[in-house]
């Protein structure tokens, strides 16, 4: 996820990074248009393929979405979940997490803590069922990460540290965000991401990935509405939403 000022900038500028030569890269694109993903919403940086600008799909995930599934058209989740099993999630920052954004990152991980959900994160390395690895982006102003598959979280969230100059909520909020794909939250917005970030209507497109209506949530959205918004303010408080705390209560 990106501000709404710096957004369109970097998404562009993003688009014109990669190298797309690839097989494996070529097919996960290609997965991604059978899926139902609109063609401008696909983007590669340094050889790995994105959707929603922040969220990154491996080949694997890409040939997952391909499969059948039980879905709605009608906040809003993917077909792939965290699996029952998965009840403690490490999350193994890297040595540049440190001053505001180590503080930032233990708000994260308190924030799905005090949900009561089926798996517990823990800042760790090891010893857990499954593990996130946080990374830092230098330069970057925002964050990107990636959908669930074989009912495990996605692997790694990335957190630019130009976040910094907001201050320790709004990097609250986008580890928060990042975490949230990992466990199969799609953008609140996905249908529309000019409500969070401004510009034209944008629609992320649903594929067989899945934009699933979580019962209990509005099916629409508003700026500031959800930590799930496409874009982020320099006011973020950190804190979930009314709908974000049912969204995920009701997954897990």
């Amino acid at each position: 996820m990106f501000t709404r000022a710096t957004f369109l900038a970097i998404s562009v500028g993003s688009m014109l990074v990669g190298c797309i030569g690839q097989d494996e890269t070529e097919e996960t694109i290609d997965n991604l248009k059978q899926a139902g993903f609109p063609a401008d919403d696909i983007m590669v940086v340094d050889g790995e393929v994105y959707v929603g600008r922040d969220a990154l799909v491996t080949l694997e995930a890409s040939r997952e979405m391909l499969q059948s599934a039980d879905t709605t058209e009608e906040q809003y989740r993917t077909n792939n979940l965290v699996g029952s099993g998965i009840g403690t999630i490490c999350i193994s920052p890297s040595s540049g997490f440190t001053g505001l954004l180590s503080t930032g990152l233990d708000l994260a991980i308190e924030n799905y803590n005090q949900l009561g959900l089926q798996f517990t994160l823990v800042r760790a390395s090891s010893g857990c069922d499954a593990t996130i690895k946080g990374v830092i982006k230098p330069g970057l102003v925002g964050g990107s990460s990636g959908f669930p598959k074989g009912g495990r979280p996605y692997r790694q969230i990335n957190i630019g540290d130009g976040i910094v100059q907001f201050g320790v909520d709004v990097i609250e909020h986008v580890i928060t965000h990042e975490i949230g794909h990992t466990v199969g939250m799609r953008h609140s917005d996905y249908f529309d991401r000019s409500i969070s970030c401004g510009g034209s209507p944008a629609n992320e497109g649903e594929g067989n990935i899945g934009a699933i209506h979580i019962p209990g949530t509005p099916t629409g959205a508003t700026v500031g509405g959800s930590v799930m918004n496409s874009c982020f303010r320099s006011s973020e408080s950190g804190e979930w939403s009314s709908s974000d705390r049912t969204a995920l209560q009701t997954l897990y």
